[in-house]
């Protein structure tokens, strides 16, 4: 069976989360920045709420539900409903150590949430850039932005495989549920290292194969779309971070993982020499 070529996954991955972004944007319009109660929310109303009845505003619904999962309700208790479009599949921001007046870069930032969590860790003296191929995840996430008042947040149209930021550029690199897209993973990784400050890490929630997936299974496009038939397995995950020159990687299950899992989230941690 013929393997997917490079720019059909781009391609099928930009069109998957751009049209998610698109979603995202015409309710917004639709309703003024409103929920579907009237008034913007936050995740605990939105949860709770069972007003919620049109597609829109059962996909926000749905958006809090992941959010509401993958962290905790003080991280999300001041942040509007309208922000939490997750498609995640962890919490990088919580295995960060993010510090007061760090640089953070957030690869596939989407609408923006772990750019936001991180902000208010890094305060008025830090910084946090979001990058993300899609120019209509671009727009929510700065939309988003001056819905939450994060100052200190930009977000940059462009590919993880070719950065738009000069080297040593950040103390932290984080991503939630993305590298796996990537159909050039040595190119995002390498990139990742050049704009790493010496000593900066890598912190990133991922999707990884316990065993080597079929030959069937790598060539389901919409398998790459879903996070599914790009991941690689935890040996070849180490292995790509230390090629890129990568100390102290480590790929971990994340905690409730079923120990006969062929898939499974995991938080990959890996530190640049300093």
């Amino acid at each position: 069976m013929p393997e997917n070529n490079a720019e059909d996954i781009k391609q099928a991955v930009l069109s998957r989360y751009s049209a998610h972004a698109q979603r995202r944007l015409a309710a917004l319009k639709e309703t003024g920045g409103a929920s579907c109660c009237g008034t913007p929310t936050t995740v605990d109303e939105a949860m709770n709420s069972s007003c919620c009845g049109e597609t829109e505003n059962l996909d926000s619904l749905a958006d809090a539900n992941v959010a509401g999962a993958l962290y905790s309700a003080e991280e999300l208790r001041n942040l509007p409903e309208d922000v939490l479009a997750s498609l995640g599949c962890g919490n990088p921001t919580a295995i960060a150590g993010l510090q007061e007046g760090e640089s953070v870069l957030d690869l596939g930032s989407g609408g923006g949430l772990d750019c936001f969590l991180a902000s208010g860790k890094v305060g008025v003296k830090g910084k946090v850039v979001g990058l993300d191929m899609s120019a209509d995840m671009i727009q929510l996430a700065r939309r988003n932005a001056g819905r939450v008042g994060a100052e200190n947040v930009r977000f940059r149209l462009g590919e993880m495989e070719d950065m738009p930021f000069d080297d040593a550029s950040f103390n932290v690199i984080i991503s939630n549920c993305v590298i796996n897209l990537s159909p050039d993973k040595d190119a995002v990784l390498g990139e990742a290292h050049r704009v790493l400050k010496p000593g900066g890490r890598l912190r990133a929630s991922d999707i990884v194969w316990a065993r080597e997936p079929t030959e069937q299974q790598r060539a389901d496009l919409a398998s790459w779309t879903a996070c599914v038939a790009g991941a690689l397995t935890e040996a070849d995950y180490v292995a790509r971070l230390r090629a890129a020159g990568f100390e102290d990687v480590r790929v971990e299950p994340k905690e409730g993982t079923a120990p006969d899992s062929a898939l499974f989230s995991a938080y990959v941690s890996a530190s640049k020499r300093g």
